[in-house]
């Protein structure tokens, strides 16, 4: 069976088109399928799933009978957990720490990126190209779901997408760009790249200049981008707005629309799966469960009911075959649409009460105040080498103190000069020269009541 672009295309608009006539047994029978396949080839291939997946059934797919996983302790397992032996974790980190090396295959065929999210902890990931091709085809299906005005709309306009995100680093939309845009120059035509580490009247100033068609980026820089267009600032028109990566609310959303004059289509997503989900228009993620499962759960792993927040969430993404995450705890809280969407939509709906992004703000002499988003700091993290786990508190309103637990091995004057530097060139950059930075003696804290970990905590 070829798993092309186009094939993957049509497969997913007929399951869908199904869907909207049978019920979600059409894209149920893929699920099973798929997590079938992926959790076999994971047994054959990792040394860490075939012993997490000893005693298990020959064939598995139901996913409520896979151990759970996260993070820190596959990232512990990292040379037992791929399935392509040639890779380790040594060699992958070397190729993380050379920039020159962002967008560029490794081994020529797989595509690196980095993620911290806004957990603290640090994942390097792999990613194949059958990963790829899912998300491409996914992603156009979600664009034909707009309708043929809206696609016209945006080819008229040239079909310029600002990618609103960090960037310089092995982060899985910058390395995705570098890629593209190096190897066509229609792409480079068409995509730009703008960083959150710019201080913000520069941002505006490209943008503008952009004149972008659509703008798909960090949910808490799109916020403040909303702010400097209602204050006529920034002035583009764009057909589409895509944040990402931060929970949005209904307000946001009306917010954004308001200021743009346009169609809001957030996301719900993550490096371990781009292509989890799409918004819609009264709200909901809905999630392409024909190539992920995703789980709602409460504190014991145990299923919550449609209508309930979860405690957590589990993904398994049922396409990246390198380094397969089954049953991994993504931490966000979430709701399951109880009922059919009215947007009629048949993929499941969810609400995101995670991830609420956490813009710090610092007063000036003016009275006025400096917005930083959360991601421009927590990315600083992301790319220096020997961090484990970081935190960032601003405890007073020109205060922030640094929390980090650093990996085995790694020099902790070395790496904390480099904390320290760059994240004086980021308040520097926002004309921020008087926020004092801290290095604290104390580990990352964790949230009462959860045990999880907060990247960025503003002064409240």
């Amino acid at each position: 069976m070829s798993e092309s672009v186009s094939w993957l295309r049509r497969d997913a608009r007929n399951a869908r088109k199904q869907a909207r006539g049978q019920g979600m047994a059409p894209i149920e029978s893929r699920q099973r399928e798929r997590l079938a396949d992926i959790v076999a080839h994971a047994r054959a291939r990792s040394p860490y799933y075939a012993r997490l997946y000893d005693g298990l059934p020959d064939r598995v797919d139901d996913p409520t009978l896979l151990p759970v996983t996260d993070k820190k302790t596959l990232m512990g397992h990292f040379d037992d957990w791929v399935t392509d032996r040639r890779i380790t974790l040594a060699d992958v980190t070397a190729f993380v720490d050379d920039p020159d090396m962002i967008g560029r295959r490794f081994l020529d065929r797989y595509s690196i990126a980095t993620t911290s999210g806004t957990s603290g902890h640090r994942g390097v990931f792999v990613l194949d190209d059958r990963y790829q091709r899912v998300a491409g085809a996914l992603g156009l299906v979600a664009y034909g779901s707009l309708g043929v005005g809206t696609v016209l709309r945006m080819l008229t306009r040239g079909f310029r997408l600002a990618l609103v995100g960090a960037t310089g680093g092995h982060y899985v939309s910058f390395a995705g760009y570098t890629q593209a845009t190096r190897e066509s120059a229609w792409r480079r035509r068409i995509l730009r790249a703008f960083s959150v580490h710019t201080p913000m009247p520069e941002f505006v100033a490209r943008l503008n200049a952009f004149r972008p068609a659509a703008v798909i980026g960090y949910a808490s820089v799109i916020r403040l981008l909303a702010a400097e267009q209602e204050a006529g600032r920034l002035r583009i028109d764009p057909v589409l707005v895509q944040p990402a990566g931060d929970t949005m609310t209904a307000r946001d959303l009306d917010r954004i629309a308001a200021a743009f004059g346009t169609t809001v289509r957030p996301i719900y997503s993550c490096t371990e799966c781009t292509y989890l989900s799409n918004g819609c228009a009264h709200g909901w993620y809905h999630v392409n469960s024909d190539w992920a499962v995703l789980e709602p759960v409460d504190a014991d792993h145990r299923p919550t009911p449609p209508g309930q927040l979860s405690h957590t969430v589990l993904l398994s993404n049922l396409a990246n075959r390198v380094q397969p995450f089954l049953r991994y705890d993504l931490g966000d809280a979430v709701q399951l649409r109880p009922d059919p969407c009215p947007c009629g939509n048949p993929l499941p709906g969810i609400r995101v009460r995670g991830r609420a992004g956490d813009t710090l703000s610092f007063p000036t002499g003016n009275g006025d105040a400096v917005t930083v988003a959360p991601m421009a700091v927590s990315t600083l993290f992301d790319r220096t080498p020997g961090i484990e786990l970081f935190q960032i508190e601003q405890t007073t309103p020109t205060t922030l103190r640094v929390r980090m637990l650093l990996a085995d091995g790694a020099e902790a004057d070395r790496v904390w000069r480099t904390v320290e530097t760059e994240l004086r060139r980021l308040l520097t950059d926002h004309t921020l020269d008087t926020v004092t930075i801290e290095r604290a003696a104390e580990p990352p804290r964790q949230e009462p009541g959860g045990g999880k970990y907060r990247a960025v905590i503003p002064h409240r």
